[in-house]
């Protein structure tokens, strides 16, 4: 039995990381094997590329190093990962996958969209999620959200400008007119058990339709 690949997406501060927890734990509850994960990172070599990547004293990298960088790990971290979870029939929540690096660097950094999708595409060899959900908020409160939570790293992307923030969310916006029937916009300005509700039903219907619930 195959898995449902389920990734999460968004703007510094939009509440990825939040909905993930959530979703995990009651999903688990309902029976549903479940795996969370992250990108980058997840797994050690991918962990170990993302300390390089966020360090807040390498922000002389370059563009394209970057993007290189964000492909590399997301190889590892599918293959080593989120793979052999999808043929063990799990549902894998995965907290940032390829849109991230076609918003950030391929429509932010200008590297172009489609650039940076070939060296993806490469990197991943199809395996695109089920579906995305995109949780869409202003920059400027979401970047208020991280400022006010002590526990949350603040990495070399929280440090960019403002016009850099808005460059990636209408990046994102791009890419829900691209990929139209694999994006799920949401409001993440919205009250949180709100945007959890409606996060929650987009999951169950996916769940369902792939035979993984029964929610008579």
């Amino acid at each position: 039995m195959s898995g449902l690949f389920i990734t999460l997406e968004g703007p510094e501060g939009a509440g990825k990381t939040t909905m993930i927890e959530k979703l995990a734990a009651d999903l688990s509850l309902d029976g549903v094997k479940v795996l969370s994960t992250r990108e980058p990172g997840g797994i050690d070599i991918a962990e170990k590329i993302r300390t390089i990547i966020l360090d807040k004293k390498h922000t002389m990298m370059d563009s394209r190093t970057e993007a290189l960088l964000y492909a590399a790990a997301r190889r590892q971290h599918l293959t080593e990962k989120v793979l052999p979870a999808l043929q063990e029939g799990k549902v894998v929540l995965c907290d940032r996958f390829i849109d991230s690096s076609l918003a950030y660097q391929g429509y932010a950094r200008g590297l172009g969209i489609d650039e940076v999708y070939t060296i993806n595409k490469f990197a991943i060899q199809g395996a695109m999620p089920d579906a995305t959900l995109y949780f869409d908020i202003d920059p400027e409160i979401g970047l208020k959200r991280i400022a006010e939570n002590a526990g949350r790293e603040v990495n070399r992307l929280d440090l960019e400008k403002a016009e850099f923030h808005h460059k990636v969310r209408e990046g994102y916006h791009l890419l829900l007119q691209k990929f139209p029937d694999r994006i799920i916009s949401i409001d993440a300005a919205a009250p949180i058990d709100s945007v959890y509700q409606k996060v929650r039903k987009i999951i169950d219907g996916q769940l369902i339709q792939a035979g993984m619930l029964n929610k008579g």
